[in-house]
């Protein structure tokens, strides 16, 4: 079989990755690795946990090994990749609490940072922006799983542009 229709090829039956997987961390190509650093580290408040000379950098959020890795190595002073193309749509970072999404939004508005866009998607509350690199990044909170919304069948209904009022999120960093 070649590679193509073994890539097509439907799914065997039976098999489910264990419930407690999860994405461990995302390794982002960027153009200057001091800028990268600028945004996580001194926007993002992601902690440095180590440095490989001046091509990379991993970064983390609390006591991890890294959450975040960035690096130069093939792409040390190149441009976003264009629009309408494969790759990363977007990377997101999940806060433990609404008022800690709102901090960090808060944050990036101080920091002049623009947004894309914000909004609710019954399961979580999510606002969108680039970052340096043009690389896509959501802002998250989920929900309790016990107020997440479901479809009459009794599937769990993700929305995907409820209204969101991005304000009133930001008023909730001053409480």
């Amino acid at each position: 079989m070649n590679r193509a229709a073994s890539l097509t090829a439907p799914p065997e039956a039976g098999y489910e990755i264990p419930a407690g997987a999860g994405i461990g961390h995302a390794h982002l190509k960027v153009s200057s690795l001091d800028r990268a650093l600028q945004f996580y580290c001194g926007i993002l408040g992601f902690k440095l946990v180590a440095k490989f000379r001046n091509s990379a950098a991993f970064l983390a959020a609390g006591d991890y090994h890294h959450h975040l890795g960035l690096n130069t190595w093939e792409s040390l002073g190149a441009a976003p990749p264009p629009p309408h193309h494969t790759g990363l749509y977007h990377v997101a970072i999940r806060y433990p609490s609404r008022r800690d999404l709102a901090i960090a939004v808060k944050r990036l508005r101080e920091s002049a940072v623009p947004l894309r866009g914000a909004s609710d998607h019954g399961v979580s509350v999510s606002i969108y922006l680039s970052d340096p690199d043009g690389i896509g990044l959501e802002l998250t909170w989920d929900r309790p799983v016990a107020e997440w919304p479901h479809t009459p069948e009794g599937g769990v209904e993700l929305r995907m542009a409820d209204p969101f009022d991005l304000e009133a999120l930001i008023g909730e960093a001053e409480s």
